[in-house]
């Protein structure tokens, strides 16, 4: 049994599907914050986003698959186990309770500042981390402060990647390669779970590409 971690980060999204930009993000954090622990929490349903394209059952399987066997990096299903909205003070409060002693660190994107004050309970949540936003090069000063974002925040420059979720499932809707924009497991997943295809229509649990 490992060690309690003792400087343990959290990494939350909607990872729908998680790509190989989340893997390098959580790479450099681990490093960057000599954190003991990252733990990736997928989202169930957030408040301040609209729907997922994939079942959250998909998204959990997704990104098991893409962070298996990284030292030091595991999957949370908190989330989507508790169900319902996915508030991150409800996440923390529940993994501070799991490791009582551990310094925690929060990741948040820096294009999620504007909405930061319409976080639930944002201020207890404050006092119970360190929010570390990932700056990309050329988004200036995104530490937050000035009442604009996270109080105390700590700003962590990341890599420029240029992929995102939406491109990967546009990507899928037209037919092209995955092909070094998720981990080849996070591939063979959307095509057997038959995600993305028709933007319009969420697959259920069970469905998949032999159902198709």
């Amino acid at each position: 049994m490992s060690p309690a971690p003792r400087r343990l980060g959290i990494f939350g999204g909607s990872f729908d599907p998680p790509h190989m930009g989340h893997l390098l993000v959580a790479q450099d954090a681990v490093d960057a914050l000599a954190l003991d622990r990252l733990v990736v929490v997928p989202a169930g349903r957030q408040p301040l986003k609209e729907g997922h394209g994939a079942a959250p059952v998909h998204r959990l399987a997704m990104v098991r698959d893409a962070f298996a066997g990284i030292p030091r990096i595991e999957v949370d299903p908190v989330e989507i186990e508790r169900g319902g909205l996915s508030f991150m003070v409800d996440t923390v409060r529940a993994i501070q309770a799991r490791y009582p002693g551990a310094e925690l660190f929060l990741l948040v994107g820096a294009d999620v500042l504007p909405s930061w004050p319409r976080w639930h309970q944002v201020e207890a949540l404050e006092a119970m981390v360190q929010v570390v936003v990932l700056r990309r090069p050329g988004q200036g000063d995104a530490a937050g402060g000035g009442g604009a974002g996270p109080q105390g925040a700590v700003a962590l420059p990341t890599r420029c990647v240029e992929v995102s979720s939406t491109e990967v499932r546009e990507r899928v809707r037209v037919g092209a390669s995955l092909r070094g924009f998720v981990p080849d497991a996070v591939a063979a997943d959307i095509e057997r779970f038959g995600l993305y295809r028709d933007a319009t229509r969420v697959p259920q649990v069970g469905e998949g590409a032999a159902r198709d």
